[in-house]
């Protein structure tokens, strides 16, 4: 068997999130990437891929040439698989209506070629799903996986030509810049929720950010109520994190928010309301006055 896997590359670098979806991947046997836009060279060089498929002429992951781009190709593969990111999640279920198969999202372990552990509930239950399909066609969520190194390969490179598309058009991308680690692959991630009350106070976590070299994440209702940019929501319908240490401040610990946090190996909590959620999932909990906790907090480290 051989599986497909799409690769994002980001500054000329592979992601994370990509590096364990090819890890994933490498389960069902040989393993061919596909690379749109530039990167090519970054995806020839993982372990493990012996042939990338490089469409230079597709910048911009638009859903739907990508999608028919790879329902082209995909009889030649049992799997295609990419992360669970933004990108995975607007190309694959499109790509399995495209091919009448069942899509397999978010799992987090593979027991053999059909069978597959995904969340459920916003995590509450894990199901475990077998697929009939010829292809299977599945996102991965990165933090279960352990990513391939970055160096090491020496795989093919296939130039592709990009179908036209003219269901969609891409007209601009705006990206926050900064010079944080990426909030998906960060060592230390810490996020603020409403409790923090405006986005000045909420760039209160920066200096504590900036110490511990972390990512600034958010909960919905800090995003929702313009504290923070979409960019940065942590949960459910957000991005989905497991750093090693998760300082979560003023935030309540909704479902959603728990469901992309709650497997991170250290969680610390701040929070006036000792009944609050985030206790319950939490290791260490500071029950007190963030805007009196955070400036000592900052001072100790």
């Amino acid at each position: 068997m051989t599986a497909l896997v799409l690769v994002e590359v980001e500054n000329g670098a592979v992601r994370q999130a990509s590096r364990s979806a090819v890890a994933a991947a490498s389960r069902f046997g040989a393993v061919d990437a596909i690379v749109f836009g530039d990167g090519a060279q970054a995806a020839a060089a993982l372990p493990g891929v012996t042939r990338v498929l490089s469409v230079p002429g597709l910048v911009n992951d638009l859903a739907e040439p990508a999608a028919d781009l790879l329902a082209a190709r995909a009889k030649d593969y049992s799997h295609i698989v990419a992360a669970a990111s933004a990108t995975g999640k607007n190309i694959l279920p499109r790509l399995a209506g495209l091919l009448d198969v069942q899509p397999i999202p978010d799992v987090v372990e593979i027991k053999d070629a059909d069978t597959f552990v995904r969340p459920i509930y916003a995590g509450n239950a894990l199901a475990t799903v077998r697929s009939a399909d010829s292809i299977k066609v599945l996102t991965v969520r990165g933090s279960n996986f352990d990513p391939i190194a970055t160096e090491g390969g020496s795989a093919t490179v296939e130039t592709v030509e990009a179908p036209a598309s003219e269901k969609s058009v891409f007209v601009k991308v705006e990206l926050s810049a900064s010079d944080r680690p990426e909030l998906e692959s960060a060592r230390v991630v810490i996020s603020g929720g409403k409790g923090l009350k405006d986005a000045t106070n909420f760039k209160l976590l920066e200096p504590i950010a900036d110490k511990l070299n972390a990512a600034i994440g958010a909960s919905r209702a800090a995003v929702d109520s313009g504290f923070a940019p979409n960019e940065m929501q942590v949960g459910q319908t957000g991005k989905i994190v497991a750093p090693e240490l998760y300082i979560a401040v003023g935030l309540s610990g909704a479902i959603q928010h728990l469901a992309g946090m709650k497997d991170s190996r250290v969680i610390v909590a701040i929070n006036t309301d000792p009944e609050a959620p985030i206790f319950k999932v939490a290791d260490y909990g500071i029950v007190g006055d963030l805007f009196e906790v955070l400036p000592a907090l900052e001072k100790a480290l």
